[in-house]
């Protein structure tokens, strides 16, 4: 079993280091906010007071952070306590370019390094069920590729540096484009007196299906496991949402990639996150729809 030092233990990452430690890993880890790093102790994670005392005499790093100042920060600290061949992995969700710096830094100390971040949300982390997109080199994969498999059920090598990224960047546009489409016809559904069930049965059977209905639906009742059918409660946060979507449209300006139905995905995120509901699931943004109808 591996020596694996967690930096960032927050609603992903305190249960993803849970479940290292359940697959026998000795995990230690450290967070800025000291109830996220008592919680995590709970679970087994040995706690740290730093980054460098998390990351002595570790073979493995994950990161888990907010944006990618954060991550390149904490990986300058993690970098000058590595020992060559020591594998870094970010698990954050970054812009490209923060990305690949990460990985030039970790070349320089003579480390491998992967960046993987996840989707899955909280659900899937506590489950251990997380889909993984990974860019680096096949030696970092292999390597990383049974660690990641302790916290998730599919694991993807989509490319070389920043890969990963741009994988979930792509994905989670997909993903709050279809939600708006989903919740726009559930609100045209019921202005035009279908049941919430009727349309599932049939757009859930049919062309309209998406992950955004089957799964995730976003009216209670259809999919019991949606948070529609727990106050909204996040298992992805609309202020999460929106940030990945904010940052599909830096690499489409970036790249000349035409995203149209991306940038209005953004703008709608933006007026409900600015509503007060950045803490709320992203599926709850039909209450918005309702409202301008």
């Amino acid at each position: 079993m591996a020596r694996i030092a967690f930096i960032g233990l927050g609603n992903m990452g305190g249960p993803m280091a849970a479940n290292l430690v359940k697959s026998g890993h000795e995990v230690l880890g450290f967070d800025l906010a000291a109830p996220v790093l008592k919680a995590a102790e709970q679970s087994g994670v040995k706690p740290a007071s730093h980054v460098s005392q998390a990351v002595k005499d570790a073979e493995i790093v994950i990161s888990m952070l907010p944006q990618g100042r954060h991550v390149l920060t904490a990986w300058t600290d993690i970098l000058q306590t590595a020992a060559p061949d020591m594998l870094v992995i970010d698990c954050s969700t970054i812009d490209v370019d923060s990305s690949r710096k990460a990985h030039e830094m970790a070349k320089a100390a003579s480390c491998l390094s992967l960046d993987a971040p996840v989707s899955g949300g909280t659900g899937g982390a506590a489950a251990g069920t997380l889909t993984f997109m990974a860019g680096g080199s096949d030696e970092a994969f292999a390597r990383a590729k049974p660690i990641l498999e302790a916290m998730g059920k599919k694991i993807v090598h989509c490319g070389e540096a920043g890969a990963g990224q741009a994988a979930k960047i792509c994905n989670n546009m997909i993903l709050g484009i279809s939600m708006v489409g989903v919740c726009e016809a559930f609100v045209l559904a019921e202005k035009l007196g279908l049941s919430h069930q009727a349309l599932f049965d049939v757009a859930s059977t049919s062309s309209g299906q998406c992950w955004s209905i089957n799964s995730y639906c976003p009216v209670p009742g259809p999919v019991p496991t949606s948070p529609a059918n727990n106050g909204y409660k996040p298992g992805f946060a609309a202020a999460l949402m929106l940030k990945d979507l904010k940052l599909s449209q830096e690499a489409a300006l970036a790249t000349g990639a035409s995203t149209p139905m991306g940038a209005e995905a953004a703008q709608l995120f933006a007026l409900f996150d600015k509503q007060g509901n950045g803490g709320r699931d992203f599926s709850a943004i039909i209450e918005m729809f309702r409202d301008k109808v």
